[in-house]
């Protein structure tokens, strides 16, 4: 995500209504937020479809590893061994 132009990213909402494709092409081909006022304050953000996978995918990826940590802390681990255990019953329980 690039930063934020407070003099082109920043707009009124009947300003973004009036020009709604324009912005929408905008934010695809140069994957920008585009920030949309109300009664001058922040009211919404718009982002590229695929920014939103980006951020997601971010999201999730330190999720995961907050979970990781968590079960570390706790001693929540598994040896090498357990965890190969673990992942042929999975796989074994997939396929029959």
């Amino acid at each position: 995500m690039r930063d934020i132009s407070v003099l082109n990213d920043i707009i009124p909402v009947g300003q973004f209504k009036s020009g709604l494709a324009k912005y929408l092409k905008e934010i695809q081909s140069k994957r920008n937020s585009l920030i949309i006022t109300q009664n001058g304050k922040p009211a919404g953000v718009l982002i590229s479809p695929a920014e939103f996978d980006d951020l997601r995918q971010t999201k999730f990826f330190i999720d995961s590893i907050s979970r990781g940590l968590t079960d570390s802390g706790k001693g929540n681990v598994l040896t090498t061994e357990e965890l190969k255990s673990e992942l042929k019953k999975k796989r074994a329980a997939k396929v029959g």
